[in-house]
């Protein structure tokens, strides 16, 4: 008998509809648990979980085997020319976000319940309304925005993100443009003889497609404040991507002793350290980055947590971490989305400096996306989440994020996410040792004291 008249085996597709039913459970539980229900897409209010201070790894795990096990089953269904030219056109998809969002239209629609005749959103947008329609329609198609009527376009609890106040919308600006410029030139880049064997920040996708590395084309665009706000800005929407919440809840923060003081080595406006701070009082934070970085830092704090402020158990204070040492002697030094930044010798660099800085009771925390091969790796002196069966190991596309992650940093700054074994291996070149890996959902913390 021919293959093509071979009856599908239907035991993996109930394998993975048990899973995506046993997941949903947990999440149903989750909301139940707060007296509440899953919001639905139509909403425009913030559901419970929506924050990322209020997730939990349990809902976190529940979430990440849902978008797995679904895009699992709609791969193994699918037509594989329809499944690939669908993947294929998704940069349209991305396109299309960084227009609503540079357009500010879910800001226009912010007071319109009832959505507004893309003729009106035109005029207020300045953007053609047969194009802008084509555009939204794409979007509302995707679940962000809704059609309430032909041509009559409304917010949903999508698009809500796409404010132009929201950090999520800012990081969204700063995927599809600047990033969304490295990764089309990313086959250029490494199909160059050169380029492609090179871990140079000066050989990259990026520049191939800019003329310049992306460090000088933020200093060069003509868009100048505009550029770097969105980055900073969008800086704060990658933590809650990334559920940055859950950094209180993956660290022992409780079982420190009073007065434990926290240094964020390029921590940015301090953002991370503020959720510990919140949950924690117990704990202090020096902030260090760049100058002109940690000097937004006083506005966020004042905002968010003031009284770390007027109690001074925050401070700023700027570093360039290649060339000079964190402040000496604090408790915990805090890295957190860094070392993603930079190829592995820039990075030794970074924690020989935080080396120099520790007293030997110092602990070491690399908060980074944590990359897994697609089989399972042996077990070493921790242990990764593993998904559950028929799933990929490594949760497929429910941690989709930390691969396109990977080849963004390749495209911008030929730099990677690692494996705890390279956290590891870059510690022992500087002196550090493994103590423990902590899980915090989309990310892992990777703890090291002195050898």
């Amino acid at each position: 008998m021919s293959s093509a008249s071979t009856p599908l085996d239907a035991a993996p597709l109930n394998a993975l509809v048990d899973v995506i039913s046993s997941a949903l459970k947990d999440i149903v539980t989750e909301y139940s648990k707060i007296g509440s229900t899953v919001p639905t897409l139509d909403e425009t209010r913030l559901g419970p979980f929506d924050n990322t201070e209020q997730y939990n790894l349990r809902l976190n795990r529940a979430v990440q085997i849902v978008e797995g096990a679904c895009a699992q089953l709609c791969a193994t269904v699918a037509r594989p020319s329809h499944y690939l030219t669908n993947k294929a056109y998704c940069f349209y998809e991305c396109s299309c976000l960084e227009v609503a969002f540079s357009a500010r239209i879910s800001d226009i629609l912010l007071d319109k319940p009832n959505g507004m005749h893309v003729s009106e959103l035109s005029k207020a947008s300045g953007v053609e309304v047969g194009k802008l329609g084509r555009v939204l329609r794409l979007l509302a198609t995707q679940h962000c925005y809704r059609e309430v009527e032909p041509d009559v376009f409304a917010n949903n609890r999508l698009s809500m993100k796409l404010l132009s106040n929201d950090p999520i919308g800012n990081f969204i600006g700063h995927i599809t443009d600047e990033c969304m410029k490295g990764g089309s030139h990313l086959w250029t880049a490494l199909s160059d003889p050169e380029w492609g064997t090179s871990y140079e920040v000066e050989n990259t996708a990026f520049k191939k497609a800019m003329g310049l590395s992306i460090f000088n084309w933020y200093n060069e665009d003509p868009r100048g404040k505009s550029v770097h706000e969105r980055f900073n800005q969008g800086m704060i929407g990658l933590g809650e991507f990334n559920g940055r919440g859950l950094l209180a809840k993956a660290y022992p923060w409780e079982t420190l002793p009073e007065d434990t003081v926290l240094c964020d080595v390029g921590g940015g406006n301090g953002h991370a350290s503020l959720i510990v701070l919140k949950s924690f009082p117990h704990v202090k934070a020096i902030i260090q980055d760049q100058e002109h970085v940690v000097s937004t830092g006083k506005a966020l704090w004042s905002r968010e947590c003031p009284g770390a402020l007027e109690k001074d158990r925050v401070a700023f204070v700027p570093i360039d971490f290649f060339r000079d040492t964190p402040v000496r002697d604090c408790d915990i030094y805090y890295a957190r989305h860094v070392l993603h930044d930079w190829p592995d010798a820039e990075c030794v660099k970074i924690l020989a400096n935080i080396r120099k800085a520790m007293k030997p009771s110092s602990r070491v925390l690399i908060h980074e996306y944590i990359y897994q091969n697609v089989s399972p790796t042996r077990t070493q002196a921790y242990t990764l989440d593993k998904a559950p069966e028929p799933l990929l190991p490594n949760f497929g596309a429910g941690r989709f994020k930390v691969y396109t992650q990977d080849i963004n940093m390749m495209a911008l700054m030929n730099a990677k996410e690692r494996s705890p074994e390279m956290f590891i291996e870059l510690g022992e070149q500087v002196g550090l040792k493994f103590v423990k890996f902590h899980n915090s959902g989309e990310t892992g913390l990777v703890e090291f004291a002195l050898a």
